[in-house]
């Protein structure tokens, strides 16, 4: 072989891996964004879930205070959101939901409540509190892509 060739090989193969390193530069940093979405749009839809929850349980705590007759189909949408956090959450937010499911129903079943009860059932007054401190806990522990 002649050495003249041997610039030309070395030049061929210098092209060859810069074009090879760019692609791979690309493909890597291409997924690395698509990660990074990815656990953005899944932090988003469960912080999103989670404040509907908290939206119709807490509505649904207030009217159970005060009326004896329950709201099914509130109720049925309040189990719709606890289906959802069983598909996207982890089983201490689905528990936690879920009790605080179980507390409404029982809350619509006690006798109704007035202002003058307030001091007697303050420690009662937030049902969601184990539900949000389960929440708080599941989304600062997500793992980072």
């Amino acid at each position: 072989m002649s050495t003249a060739y041997i610039p030309a090989l070395a030049a061929f193969g210098g092209s060859a891996f810069g074009a090879v390193s760019t692609i791979l530069t690309g493909w890597f940093g291409r997924r690395r964004r698509q990660r990074d979405r990815h656990h953005a749009r899944s932090f988003t839809k469960r912080e999103r879930l989670y404040r509907s929850f908290i939206e119709e349980a807490s509505r649904l705590y207030a009217d159970a205070l005060v009326s004896d007759k329950a709201e099914i189909p509130q109720l049925v949408s309040l189990y719709t959101l606890v289906g959802r956090m069983r598909i996207l959450s982890s089983d201490e937010v689905v528990h936690a939901a879920e009790r605080a499911g179980r507390m409404i129903i029982e809350t619509y079943l006690l006798p109704n409540r007035t202002f003058v009860d307030l001091p007697d059932f303050i420690e009662e007054m937030d049902p969601l509190r184990d539900f949000g401190e389960a929440c708080r806990c599941e989304l600062l522990n997500l793992p980072l892509p």
